[in-house]
């Protein structure tokens, strides 16, 4: 019996840190380490993407968009977010890396500096805010925090339900392929791209809109 014990434990020791969760969350990024990411159809993580006090940081343009190794479909994630001043960035989901594009494929989560960026004042009433379905649908609520503040993300994705909380406020809540979400897609810009939103698996994504921004303690645990 001591020598059964003995080799379970020395058996859980050996397995790398982050083997256990609870509730099943996935630490894709704890502050220390970059291995759950790459570019965007590359095998490695660009330079222009590193870690600074203990955040996953886009540090200057040209390091392209960033994705999960993992592939997901129904999920639930958690990240803190921080945009610099002017700056402009996003988080997306279910892309795909067989076209040239990211955004062909994932819709995206806003993230903005509402207050200093043009790109606020653009699109259908709020459609390109922090915290909208991108070029589709605006906020539910006004939840971001200004500039050099951290924001709370919670993204869930189940069956083509899509919901997001933003500082703990709902500010999305939406079916993929639903009438009106397709009604949406044909009259934005990604009525030209035929997979925009439909692959229903794919890649988490991190945008390099050529702005510094930080991203921490980022979770994710799949859903039935």
């Amino acid at each position: 019996m001591y020598k059964s014990r003995k080799l379970l434990m020395l058996l859980l020791l050996a397995l790398p840190l982050g083997s256990f969760s609870a509730g099943g969350w996935i630490p894709l990024f704890d502050g220390s380490s970059t291995a759950h990411w790459r570019g965007y159809q590359k095998d490695h993580l660009p330079a222009q993407w590193t870690i600074e006090d203990g955040a996953l940081a886009l540090t200057q343009k040209g390091g392209g968009y960033i994705v999960t190794r993992e592939q997901f479909s129904n999920f639930e994630l958690r990240l803190d977010w921080k945009i610099s001043e002017g700056g402009n960035s996003g988080l997306l989901f279910h892309v795909s890396e067989d076209f040239r594009y990211v955004y062909e494929t994932g819709p995206e989560v806003q993230i903005l500096d509402d207050e200093r960026h043009p790109d606020a004042a653009k699109g259908a009433e709020g459609t390109h805010k922090a915290g909208a379905n991108y070029d589709l649908m605006a906020p539910l609520a006004n939840a971001v925090k200004p500039a050099g503040a951290w924001n709370r993300v919670r993204l869930k994705v189940r069956n083509g339900h899509v919901q997001c909380w933003l500082n703990g406020r709902k500010v999305q809540d939406y079916r993929l392929g639903s009438t009106q979400w397709q009604n949406l897609v044909d009259k934005s810009k990604f009525a030209a791209m035929p997979q925009y939103g439909k692959t229903g698996y794919g890649h988490i994504a991190l945008q390099d809109h050529g702005d510094k921004v930080w991203f921490r303690d980022i979770r994710v645990r799949r859903l039935p």
